[in-house]
């Protein structure tokens, strides 16, 4: 199932971009016909166009069509990106202070040491 999917896809992806086979396939297939009916050529005895005109205003067309949606898309997605410009709200938060001390503050000089904390080396081991 998801291979067909993928195919599809893939397919869907590909069209446009074989838009002038298609135009060629159509024309080969009605070339007759053309020929008959629509070519400016048709009531000459010896006519070497064969169809070529309608194809060549066939091919113009789709080009001429192509370029005028790609011109749309690009005006589209330039309307879109204007409108969707993105404000972002800051707020300022004030810091958290901790509430206990991990540490002693001196804010004067030390009066006596502490005896137990205090060994000095010893000389006589």
């Amino acid at each position: 199932m998801k291979k067909f999917f993928i195919i599809l896809l893939s397919c869907i992806l590909l069209v446009p971009s074989f838009g002038n086979f298609f135009v060629y396939a159509s024309f080969k297939i009605n070339q007759d016909e053309i020929v008959r009916t629509i070519c400016v050529q048709r009531k000459q005895v010896f006519n070497t166009c064969n169809g070529r005109c309608e194809l060549q205003k066939s091919l113009k067309k789709y080009a001429d069509n192509e370029k005028k949606m790609q011109d749309n898309l690009k005006e589209k997605s330039e309307v879109v990106y204007i409108q969707n410009t993105i404000t972002a709200q800051y707020k300022l938060i004030a810091p958290i202070e901790p509430k206990t001390q991990n540490f002693a503050v001196l804010n004067k000089k030390p009066i006596s040491v502490s005896i137990v904390a205090f060994h000095p080396p010893s000389l006589f081991i």
